[in-house]
């Protein structure tokens, strides 16, 4: 099954998709271990690690594409991807779409943000007017080479406008074709309750740890009436977190002795990245062509 149909299949499953977020090819690796059936990857963590800056627009296309087609080169889990604001009007839409597909992902949203973006948890967002989105959402939906791609719209107009706004927004994004919806940070769960009731159409929720919205399990968004769940942060923050502790362990004792057992061993390490299975093959093509060369040697 390709990427895009499952990612679709799992979005309309009675079940709740969660999809951890990553922000580099080991963080797919260490996600499809855990047995995440997707993932999600978006501009927040990509700008931290690639440029060590804050989710502002900073990337460009060609970057995240480079980045999406090598986070998909390391797994066959389908991939939720950022496509932020479509990177200019609705031609630049259709060419975002273009290279993404070219990367190997299976969805990706365009949000009604004014550019330069801002995090959706962060203040001082400005949105655009809605048939400027809208179009840019059908400039989405009609490039697609591959009619199960996921288009994800979503609306960051809550904080900006009020909940009645994005409400009417993720609904005319439904009535575009948008495949799933996302209505950026409810602060709280009446209001989430409400956007999936009132949203006619697939709804996402977004756990931002120490965000605006709330943080619940994955149960209870489910019950509440989400399709799918993201956590596309947390990853970013665990890693923040671990390396300023092992740093600062590093510069105050100038050894890792005492921080072995929160680190992967050397052998764990090579089997987490597949290094006995490209040894293996390895050995394989030696003896396959050692093979050859001996049958064409003996019947010469």
């Amino acid at each position: 099954m390709r990427r895009t149909s499952r990612l679709k299949q799992l979005i309309a499953a009675p079940d709740i998709l969660i999809m951890p977020g990553v922000h580099d090819a080991l963080g797919v690796r260490l996600a499809e271990t855990a047995g995440f059936d997707a993932l999600t990857a978006g501009g927040y963590g990509a700008t931290a690690t690639l440029l060590g800056l804050p989710d502002s627009s900073q990337l460009s296309l060609t970057e995240l594409a480079d980045m999406y087609s090598r986070f998909c080169d390391a797994t066959e889990l389908p991939l939720l991807a950022d496509a932020d604001t479509g990177f200019g009007n609705v031609t630049n839409v259709a060419r975002t779409v273009r290279l993404y597909e070219k990367a190997g992902v299976a969805g990706l949203f365009i949000e009604d943000q004014v550019f330069p973006k801002r995090c959706g948890h962060m203040p001082g967002k400005a949105v655009v007017a809605p048939e400027e989105w809208l179009a840019k959402i059908k400039a989405a939906l009609d490039a697609r080479i591959d009619p199960d791609l996921v288009i994800m719209a979503r609306t960051d107009a809550l904080a900006v406008n009020g909940v009645d706004d994005a409400i009417e927004r993720a609904c005319l994004a439904r009535e575009a074709g948008a495949d799933l919806l996302f209505v950026e940070a409810p602060t709280d769960v009446a209001q989430m309750r409400r956007i999936c009731r009132e949203v006619n159409g697939p709804c996402l929720a977004n756990n931002v740890e120490t965000g605006l919205s709330p943080l619940l399990p994955a149960a209870e968004l489910q019950a509440i009436g989400y399709a799918a769940v993201v956590f596309p942060v947390a990853a970013t923050y665990a890693a923040a977190f671990a390396l300023r502790d092992l740093f600062a362990t590093i510069k105050r004792t100038g050894t890792t002795a005492d921080c072995l057992s929160r680190l992967l061993a050397f052998d764990e390490f090579n089997d987490l990245v597949g290094l006995p299975v490209q040894r293996r093959r390895e050995v394989e093509l030696q003896d396959f062509a050692a093979a050859l060369v001996a049958r064409k040697r003996k019947n010469s």
